[in-house]
C-alpha cells in the first residue's frame, strides 16, 4: 500500500476510511456547502422537490449573493429575495448587501474554511480554497440541493499532478503569471478531473493571496481541485481568521502522482492570456501593439487588498489614457474599507478610474462593465472565452494587476516597466 497525497487524505477522512486511491467512488461528508445568487435558486428548488423537512446543518450552509448585486434588474432582485426568504426559514447564514462580497474571497476572510476541510460550492471557482489546504470543488445546483438535505456527496477520488516551481520570481511576476504559464504549458485540458498539487521553493515564498489566485484558476486547467501544502504562512493566516481548528495534512513521501511537472520560474515574465482561451498565453514581450478600451481590476482571482496595492503603486500620480475605462472593484466590504483607509481609493479616483461595490462585476459580462461590439479589455479575471464579458465580437486579455494598471495608463497592453 503506497502513501497518500493531501487530497487523498482529506477524502479518506471525510469518507470514514483509512485509505483511498484514485478512481474509487466515495461518499464524503461536507464541511461547508454554499451557493450564490445565480446558483442557489435552482438548488433550493431541488431541495424542496426532495421533500426534505430540514437542511442537514444550518451552520454548514451559506448563501452569498455576489454576481448581480446590487440587484441589476427585477429578475435578479427576485432571485435574491427567494434565497433570502429560504435562508430565513431555515436559519441559514445569508450575507446581505453591505456585508456580502465575492464568495471566494469573503468565505476565507470570514474564517469559514479551515485546512483539511471538504468544501462544496455551486460555482466552478470553489477550488480557490485549496490555498488553505482544503479540498474544495464546484458542483451544479442539483448536487448542491441534495447536499443541503443530506450533508454528503459522491466523489471519484482524483489522481494527482504535482507541479514543482523552482527559482526566484522576477519583478512584476506573481501567482497569476505562474498559473497562466502552467496553462500555456499543459492547456485547458491538461488536468481534467485531476488534483493539482502546487509545490516547490517558489511556492513557499508566495503570499496566501497569490496562492488563492493559483488555486482559483486550477479549474481552468480542467482540474477537480488545486491544493497547497500547509506552512507557517498558512498557519498565521488561519490563526487570525478561522473559528475552528484546522487539520494540517501533508503528502506522504511515497505518495503516487500521475505526473510531476517541474517549472523554473527565473525566466518567466508577466504572462498574458489572449482571446479566446485562458491557455492562449504569451509573455508580455510577445504581445505587440494591442490597444484597449477597458481595464478591469477585481474578481475572485485578483480583487484582494494585495492586488489593489500593486495597482495603486503603479497608478499613483498618473492618469488613465484618454478613451480607456478603468473599473476597480474590491472583492469584499472589508477590503474596500482597507483600501479606503490606505488611500488606495483616492489614487484610483485621481487617476480617472471608477470604483464599484464588492461584487463579481464585469467578470461574467452581466453587470457593471459589459463590453460592446469590437471592444478590447484587459482584465485580472480568470476567463476570456468569446462573449464572456459582453458582445461576442469583443476581445478579452487576462493579466496580473500590475500589467492591467500599467495598460490603463498606456492605453495599450504594456509591462509596468514602460510607465514607471
Amino acid at each position: 500500500m503506497t502513501g497518500m497525497t493531501i487530497t487523498e487524505k482529506i477524502l479518506a477522512i471525510h469518507s470514514g476510511r483509512e485509505y483511498v486511491k484514485p478512481g474509487e467512488i466515495i461518499e464524503a461528508k461536507v464541511d461547508l456547502a454554499f451557493a450564490n445568487d445565480i446558483t442557489a435558486p435552482f438548488a433550493i428548488k431541488v431541495f424542496e422537490e426532495l421533500g426534505a423537512k430540514d437542511v442537514f446543518d444550518r451552520n454548514r450552509i451559506v448563501f452569498v449573493p455576489d454576481h448581480f448585486v446590487p440587484n441589476k434588474d427585477i429578475d435578479s432582485a427576485n432571485q435574491v429575495k427567494l434565497i433570502r426568504d429560504f435562508a430565513k426559514r431555515y436559519s441559514i447564514r445569508f450575507f446581505e448587501l453591505g456585508e456580502a462580497g465575492i464568495e471566494h474571497v469573503l468565505l476565507p476572510e470570514e474564517g469559514l474554511i479551515c485546512p483539511g476541510d471538504l468544501v462544496i460550492g455551486a460555482d466552478s471557482h470553489t477550488c480557490t480554497y485549496g490555498a488553505l489546504s482544503a479540498f474544495s470543488t464546484g458542483v451544479g445546483s442539483t448536487d448542491l440541493g441534495v447536499i443541503m438535505a443530506t450533508g454528503k456527496i459522491w466523489l471519484r477520488v482524483p489522481s494527482s499532478i504535482k507541479v514543482i516551481f523552482r527559482g526566484k520570481l522576477r519583478r512584476w511576476v506573481s501567482g497569476k503569471d505562474l498559473i497562466l504559464y502552467l496553462l500555456r504549458k499543459i492547456s485547458v485540458q491538461g488536468a481534467v478531473y485531476k488534483a493539482i498539487e502546487f509545490s516547490g521553493e517558489t511556492v513557499k515564498e508566495l503570499s496566501i493571496s497569490d496562492r488563492f489566485t493559483m488555486a482559483n484558476m486550477s479549474v481552468e486547467l480542467g482540474a477537480k481541485n488545486g491544493i497547497f501544502e500547509p506552512d507557517e504562512k498558512l498557519r498565521q493566516y488561519v490563526k487570525e481568521r478561522c473559528k475552528r481548528e484546522g487539520v494540517y495534512l501533508y503528502s506522504d513521501p511515497d505518495a503516487e502522482y500521475e505526473k510531476i511537472i517541474e517549472i523554473d520560474v527565473d525566466e518567466i515574465e508577466p504572462q498574458i492570456a489572449c482571446p479566446h482561451s485562458p491557455d492562449n498565453v504569451r509573455g508580455i514581450s510577445e504581445i505587440g501593439e494591442v490597444r484597449i478600451d477597458q481595464v478591469f481590476i477585481g474578481s475572485c482571482t485578483n480583487g484582494r487588498i494585495e492586488d489593489l496595492r500593486i495597482a495603486a503603486s503603479i497608478l499613483k500620480g498618473k492618469k488613465v489614457a484618454k478613451g480607456v475605462r478603468l473599473i476597480i472593484i474590491p472583492s469584499t466590504p472589508r477590503i474596500f474599507r482597507q483600501a479606503l483607509e490606505e488611500g488606495l481609493i483616492s489614487i484610483f479616483l485621481d487617476a480617472g478610474g471608477t470604483v464599484g461595490p464588492p461584487c463579481c462585476g464585469p467578470c461574467l459580462g452581466g453587470h457593471m462593465g459589459v463590453l460592446a461590439k469590437g471592444e478590447v479589455a484587459i482584465s485580472t479575471t480568470n476567463r476570456n472565452f468569446k462573449g464572456r464579458m459582453g458582445d461576442p465580437e469583443s476581445k478579452i486579455y487576462l493579466s496580473n494587476p500590475a500589467v492591467a494598471a500599467a495598460s490603463a495608463i498606456a492605453g495599450k497592453i504594456v509591462s509596468p516597466e514602460e510607465v514607471l
